[in-house]
C-alpha cells in the first residue's frame, strides 16, 4: 500500500516528506526550522533567528492585525450609526431616521410622496452601508459580538488589508443574496452577512490547517445556519449570500489552493480574484434589480 502523500501546510502545492517535531503538520525546505531538538514549523519555532526572518516579521507588522484594530474600527463604526440612528428618533427595539431611510437595503420601494428609492433607483451604496445598520439594540449588541469573536482571530491571521477587504466583499456579497431571496420593498439591515463571510473564509483557512476558530468553524456555520431557518425575520438570502462570498474570498487569497491564504502571498492575481468576488456581488445584485425598473 503506498503512503500518503505530505504537502506543507504554508504551501499546499509542496509535496514534503517531514513533519514538525511539535505539532506533527508537513513543513517544506522553506518552512523548516532547525531546532537544537528536531524539526519546527515556524509557528513552533520559537524567536526566531537570522536578520532576514526578523525583517520579514516586521514588515509583516506594518499591515498585520496586531491588536485587531480593523475589528475594532468597525465595531466603533457600526455604534456610532446606531447612536445616529437613536439621534434621528429610532428606539432601542426599532429603527428609524433619514440616515436609515438613505442607507438601508431595499431594491425598490415608493414613499407615501411617490418617491421611488431603492437600489433599483441606483441607490448602490445601500449594498454596503446597510452593513453599518441594526434594527435594535440587541441586533446590534449579537452581531458585534459575533464579530469581534469571529473577526479579531481572522485578522490576526490575515492581516489588516486582507481582513478589510474580506468583510467589505463579504458585505457586498450579504446583499446580493438578499436581494435574490426577498420581496423588492423589503428591508435589510445589519453586519451578519459580513459575519457569515468571515465564517466562510473561516472554514477555508482551517482546511489550510490555519485553526483561526480553533478548529471550530464549521460547528460555528451549522449552529447559525439552524438558528436563520429557525429564527423569523432573519435574513435567510444575506446569511447564505455572505457564507459563500466569504468563502469564495478565502479561496482568492490561497489563490484557489495554489498558495496558503494566511502565510503565503495572494500576489495581483490574489487580490484581483478577490475584488472579483465583490464585482460579481454587485453584478448579482444588478441582475435582481433591473427587473423592477
Amino acid at each position: 500500500m503506498s503512503e500518503e502523500k505530505l504537502f506543507c501546510y504554508r504551501h499546499p502545492d509542496r509535496e514534503t516528506g517531514v513533519t514538525c517535531s511539535d505539532c506533527g503538520r508537513p513543513i517544506c525546505p522553506d518552512c523548516m526550522v532547525f531546532a537544537p531538538v528536531g524539526i519546527r514549523c515556524p509557528d513552533h519555532a520559537g524567536q526566531a533567528q537570522g536578520t532576514q526572518r526578523v525583517a520579514s516579521q516586521v514588515r509583516r507588522a506594518s499591515v498585520g492585525g496586531t491588536g485587531a484594530l480593523v475589528t475594532k474600527g468597525l465595531i466603533a463604526a457600526n455604534v456610532l450609526v446606531y447612536f445616529v440612528n437613536l439621534a434621528q428618533g429610532a428606539s432601542l427595539t426599532d429603527n428609524a431616521g433619514d440616515l436609515f431611510l438613505d442607507w438601508a437595503l431595499i431594491g425598490q420601494a415608493q414613499l407615501l410622496t411617490g418617491e421611488l428609492i431603492g437600489v433599483a433607483e441606483g441607490e448602490w451604496w445601500r449594498l454596503i452601508t446597510s452593513a453599518f445598520l441594526h434594527g435594535s439594540v440587541i441586533h446590534l449588541g449579537f452581531n458585534m459580538l459575533l464579530l469581534y469573536w469571529i473577526g479579531a482571530p481572522i485578522e490576526e491571521a490575515i492581516g489588516r488589508a486582507r481582513f478589510l477587504i474580506l468583510y467589505l466583499v463579504s458585505g457586498l456579497s450579504g446583499a446580493a443574496g438578499a436581494l435574490v431571496l426577498t420581496d423588492p420593498q423589503d428591508i435589510t439591515v445589519g453586519a451578519s452577512g459580513a459575519i457569515f463571510g468571515m465564517l466562510g473564509a473561516a472554514l477555508v483557512f482551517e482546511r489550510q490547517r490555519t485553526f483561526v476558530l480553533g478548529g471550530s468553524a464549521l460547528s460555528i456555520i451549522v449552529l447559525n445556519l439552524v438558528l436563520t431557518f429557525a429564527v423569523p425575520n432573519i435574513s435567510i438570502g444575506g446569511h447564505l449570500g455572505g457564507l459563500v462570498g466569504g468563502a469564495l474570498g478565502g479561496l482568492a487569497l490561497s489563490r484557489f489552493g495554489r498558495a496558503h491564504a494566511v502565510y503565503g502571498r495572494p500576489g495581483v492575481v490574489g487580490f484581483a480574484a478577490l475584488i472579483a468576488v465583490g464585482i460579481a456581488s454587485v453584478l448579482l445584485a444588478y441582475w435582481r434589480v433591473e427587473n423592477y425598473v
